[in-house]
């Protein structure tokens, strides 16, 4: 029995994935995952960096993986930044997949000596599938042998969709503080399987404030810093910001965070993120662990989050002028 319910909890997860308005896939390291967060980070690094990203939802019922990879770098004769991006998130062990793959341009634009402004553009290829004969339904269950009976489960017509989007960001920054928002899906697509609903406008507000902590090393800039740093994000009916502080002290980089589900009647905390990552000196990687504990009345029974990141900055092309980088949580 406790087997059934496992994949009947299961179902429903998926079950409500298609038949309700599609929604995306979340990260915790937000910005470790920037170009996912913001067109407008393209380049913003200046060098050449790649990132790679993992992230284990409800790892007790199997049901959500997310895999997000990307590269983007400084062209310094198109004035901004370049940017391919790839992601994969997958719902009841790959029954039900979404692929996308992305290009895009940031324009970077120093207004003044202190204050810099990024316009970002993004093109991207979804695909959305189905492996309908594959999944299993609460008819099929025979109490003591399992899934052996037939469904009577209507398959949809086509379990396979794909569609042109299109997003847009901008962010402002300075030495203290960066301010950003992003509209994802302006082409709303229609993704479902069921129904003939679009896939919700995505609007992204993220913004922080950097505190420097004791003396600043020479070698390093970014070091011994205190971030406070906040996300809010609307998809349709849904809302949730993620608030919380992240530090840079040597190797040591981390952060701790609270995202809370907002609705018209009352507030509901989610989770409580725990972040840790290394950033050796003068290293070309950052490597970084998160985890999601369950505050909300759906408990932590499902296992929470996972997310792992990695990154590596190629070697910096020698520009004839610069700008200064952006300073924001390493995840």
């Amino acid at each position: 029995m406790k087997r059934n319910f496992k994949y009947f909890l299961g179902f429903i997860i998926v079950f409500q994935a298609f038949q309700m308005r599609a929604q995306d896939p979340h990260f915790s390291q937000y910005y470790a995952n920037p170009l996912y967060l913001n067109p407008a980070f393209a380049g913003v690094d200046k060098c050449p960096t790649v990132h790679l990203n993992y992230r284990n939802q409800y790892p007790q019922l199997g049901v959500y993986n997310t895999f997000s990879a990307s590269f983007d770098g400084y062209v310094e004769g198109i004035n901004g930044g370049l940017g391919v991006m790839a992601m994969r998130d997958e719902a009841a062990q790959g029954n039900l997949s979404l692929t996308e793959v992305s290009a895009l341009y940031s324009y970077h634009l120093t207004v003044n000596r202190k204050f810099t402004l990024l316009s970002g553009f993004q093109a991207t290829f979804r695909q959305r599938q189905l492996d309908w004969y594959n999944l299993t339904f609460p008819d099929m269950i025979d109490q003591f042998y399992g899934f052996v009976k037939p469904t009577n489960e209507i398959p949809p017509e086509n379990t396979t969709n794909q569609h042109l989007d299109l997003s847009f960001g901008m962010i402002g920054y300075t030495e203290k503080f960066y301010i950003g928002a992003a509209a994802h899906h302006l082409t709303q697509p229609n993704e479902a399987f069921l129904s003939n609903n679009k896939l919700p406008l995505k609007f992204t507000a993220h913004a922080g404030l950097t505190l420097q902590l004791g003396r600043r090393r020479l070698y390093n800039s970014t070091d011994n810093l205190l971030i406070i740093h906040a996300v809010y994000q609307n998809q349709g009916p849904f809302s949730q910001l993620t608030s919380g502080l992240s530090f840079n002290r040597g190797p040591i980089t981390g952060g701790l965070a609270l995202r809370t589900s907002l609705g018209t009647e009352a507030n509901n905390p989610d989770a409580v993120i725990i972040i840790l990552g290394l950033a050796p000196e003068k290293s070309p990687y950052t490597i970084g662990y998160s985890y999601d504990y369950t505050i909300s009345a759906f408990t932590n029974v499902t296992g929470g989050a996972h997310e792992i990141t990695f990154s590596y900055k190629f070697p910096c092309i020698k520009k004839k002028k610069g700008i200064k980088p952006m300073k924001c949580p390493k995840f």
